[in-house]
């Protein structure tokens, strides 16, 4: 069979800064054309690429989001074992973390189906195992495994559950050795150990399809215990479960998959995640003990000679298990490609045996690898990793019509949108939710530090069916149509003005500016496509159409016009107000508002005074450049960053640190000088420091004067001018403000 693979094109050589600096300009709020009166309005095309970075590791090509496909082999027939599939989009096993209730964790999985998706996987949150039970799941008399079967099955779905056990520790655990790896080793399970486990996971199978679960899938990948005996790393025993051959290493996975089949019976499917290719970025670049493509294909095969019926291949890293399944975070922050969380920086031309497809910012990166295992076996094979056909149409398309994969394991898209599948089938794509990948919705926290887990796009996970959405993902009708009036059309307005004429109510949006959005299009330029921003701007804008939203440009809203206009409710949503310094600006150093970067004329030594998210993107972006930046922050070094998501700061800090910022936090600028400016912090003395420009990115502050003072009319304030922080909340507190009227 001929070996087909998607390129790595080179991209960007030689493209000029001021170039790119130009259109960046051009897409600044209040660009547009006034439109006073329209019902719908186009937001402006954002640069489709990213400056070229003084840093060249790693180039991306972002030109590969051709839509010109029909989709033939997207919704065409597969076997899943016993089962037929219409599509090739599958559900892939997370979100256990919406298990508020069997009410919420019943809506949140069979809206996937409900949606289109034939095949939802849901992960490992019941104690199903007799031998091998875990305080973080819920006991097996509790869980509502029957209702939620029937409820994906009511809603059109099949329904899979993932069998896992990650973080146990067995009778020769040593920490001396393993606790790098926070994982067990092959070697520390007893013979005892490995037949109860085995009998777990076959009872617990069993279990499972008497509650009316259609598949299982056994995860042998990351930390967990099978990919231990896959392992030339993790595994040393010298018995017939050891590294010494590949039916060895694949035995105690296969003799499990062996087991299911003979209680559950042949046609019963089951599914083996594994890691499809390993790397080392704890130490990184030495791999001799990471397991290869190669290797794995031989494992696969064995695999499937037990009776496998389909491989779910995805990234195998050590240590960062996020970057397992959520393997584009190696391409969040702006000109860092490949960054591990030590400040380190992968070349995918030569890390990963250079077979990552790493040159779209993580989207598909996991394609040729699952085309070489799929060569090797004659099961289905599905990778995931920002599979997302809406987001690149003609490339998936090709690559399953081409033999890259046989079917997209997909989560976070229909996470963000569950009606995604029918969306795409019947043409919709532009209504279609895009995902951000922000990584708000996988162990966040919020400013207590408690986890929080909400998508920046959906405002229902984790809200919905809990106290402040009892109601649940959709709204209810109002009681009343009324009058409602938005002042702002940044992303709080629009998604509060989505809501309120979902809703049933009469809805005005007003802009002061001759374009909707609010600074999403400035976040893009500063940000870089990786994170959507434009897709969601665009999706926003739309949704004032769907919902016959009256969107007036071009007109800021006074206390005048909201009395002439005569709203029976209003909500305000025009974003903070920007601090300054009060310092002004010498000869030779000087000062700017953030907004302002992309079309001043900024030095080489840059302070940067503020620590939120804006200041660091804005860091990354003019690093990216060749500046030498420097942050000056009012607040502790915890703080820096503040309103990013965790694991994007994970990886987007240290590298900010590596590549030579130097944060001073708890400190003030007190002076602008000719070529300095002088600061004073922790030191306890004035530090003078080289700076030609002072970019001030300060806290914004609230931004509710308008309607302070109106009588006899209900008003909310929502987004940034309430409540400062980040694109996540001002969603929610759109969503939830017109949820109440």
């Amino acid at each position: 069979m001929e070996k087909k693979e998607i390129s790595r094109r080179a991209f960007l050589k030689g493209a000029a800064v001021t170039a790119v600096s130009a259109a960046v300009v051009s897409v600044l709020p209040g660009c547009g054309t006034k439109n006073e009166g329209a019902a719908s309005t186009e937001c402006p095309p954002c640069p489709s690429s990213p400056l070229t970075s003084v840093y060249p590791l790693n180039p991306q090509d972002y030109d590969y989001r051709d839509t010109n496909t029909d989709f033939a082999t997207l919704f065409s027939d597969w076997k899943f074992g016993g089962l037929t599939l219409h599509h090739r989009m599958v559900k892939s096993a997370a979100g256990s973390d919406t298990a508020g209730s069997e009410q919420e964790i019943c809506a949140y999985y069979s809206n996937f189906a409900k949606g289109g998706v034939e095949m939802v996987w849901v992960e490992d949150f019941v104690n199903v195992f007799d031998h091998y039970t875990s305080a973080r799941k819920t006991p097996k008399a509790e869980a509502p495994l029957a209702a939620l079967a029937k409820a994906v099955h009511d809603a059109g779905g099949y329904i899979g559950y993932q069998l896992s056990c990650m973080g146990q520790k067995f009778t020769g655990f040593d920490p001396a050795t393993a606790a790098q790896y926070e994982s067990a080793y092959a070697e520390h399970l007893s013979d005892e150990e490995i037949a109860n486990l085995k009998s777990d996971f076959i009872n617990g199978a069993k279990y499972l399809k008497e509650q009316g679960f259609d598949a299982v899938e056994i995860n042998a990948a990351g930390n967990n215990i099978g990919q231990a005996f896959f392992s030339r790393q993790r595994n040393h025993r010298e018995d017939e479960y050891g590294p010494q051959s590949f039916e060895n290493r694949a035995r105690f996975v296969g003799e499990i998959v062996a087991g299911i089949k003979e209680v559950c019976g042949a046609d019963f499917p089951v599914q083996i995640l594994i890691n499809g290719i390993e790397e080392n970025d704890i130490d990184m670049g030495e791999a001799s003990l990471s397991t290869t493509v190669e290797e794995n294909c031989e494992i696969c095969k064995v695999l499937e000679a037990y009776g496998a019926d389909s491989l779910h291949v995805r990234l195998g890293v050590f240590r960062m298990h996020v970057n397992q399944f959520a393997s584009d975070l190696y391409f969040t922050g702006y000109g860092i490609e490949g960054t591990a969380a030590n400040g380190a920086q992968f070349d995918f031309s030569r890390h990963f045996q250079g077979k990552l497809l790493a040159n779209h910012s993580g989207c598909g990166m996991m394609l040729n690898v699952a085309k070489q295992i799929k060569d090797a076996v004659s099961i289905p094979v599905g990778t995931v990793t920002y599979m997302d056909p809406a987001h690149a149409p003609k490339m998936f398309e090709d690559a399953l019509k081409d033999g890259l994969c046989d079917f997209l394991l997909m989560t976070r898209p229909l996470t963000v949108d569950p009606q995604y599948v029918n969306k795409l089938k019947e043409g919709r794509i532009d209504e279609i939710a895009p995902c951000t990948r922000c990584l708000h919705c996988h162990f966040d926290y919020d400013e207590e530090g408690k986890i929080y887990e909400h998508c920046r796009v959906n405002a229902t996970t984790q809200r919905a069916y809990r106290e402040a959405m009892p109601e649940g993902e959709v709204p209810l009708p109002a009681e009343k149509a009324r009058k409602v009036m938005v002042i702002g059309g940044g992303p709080a307005g629009l998604e509060a003005a989505r809501i309120a004429a979902e809703r049933g109510h009469s809805v005005t949006l007003y802009e002061k500016s001759g374009v909707l959005g609010g600074l999403l299009s400035f976040a893009n330029a500063i940000k870089g496509p990786h994170e959507n921003l434009n897709d969601f701007q665009k999706y926003l804008v739309r949704q004032q159409e769907l919902k016959n939203v009256n969107v007036v440009l071009g007109t800021e809203v006074t206390a005048e016009l909201i009395k002439k206009e005569a709203p029976e409710v209003v909500i305000l949503a025009v974003g903070g107000a920007r601090s300054t310094l009060g310092l002004n600006s010498t000869a030779k150093t000087h000062v700017i508002s953030i907004e302002d970067i992309a079309s001043a004329s900024i030095g080489n030594e840059v302070t940067i005074v503020g620590g939120n998210l804006q200041a660091v993107d804005a860091a990354q972006y003019l690093i990216a450049q060749g500046k030498h930046v420097t942050l000056v922050s009012s607040e502790g070094k915890d703080k820096l960053d503040k309103g990013q998501s965790a694991w994007v700061k994970t990886f987007t800090l240290p590298m900010l640190y590596a590549r030579g910022t130097r944060l001073w936090p708890n400190a003030q600028v007190v002076s602008i000088n000719e070529g300095t400016v002088t600061i004073h912090g922790e030191t306890g003395v004035d530090m003078e420091i080289a700076c030609d420009t002072v970019i001030e990115a300060m806290d914004m502050l609230p931004n509710t004067a308008l309607i302070e003072g109106l009588d006899g009319i209900e008003c909310y304030a929502v987004g940034d001018c309430e409540r400062p922080w980040n694109i996540a909340e001002a969603i929610a507190s759109g969503n939830l403000t017109a949820r109440k009227i």
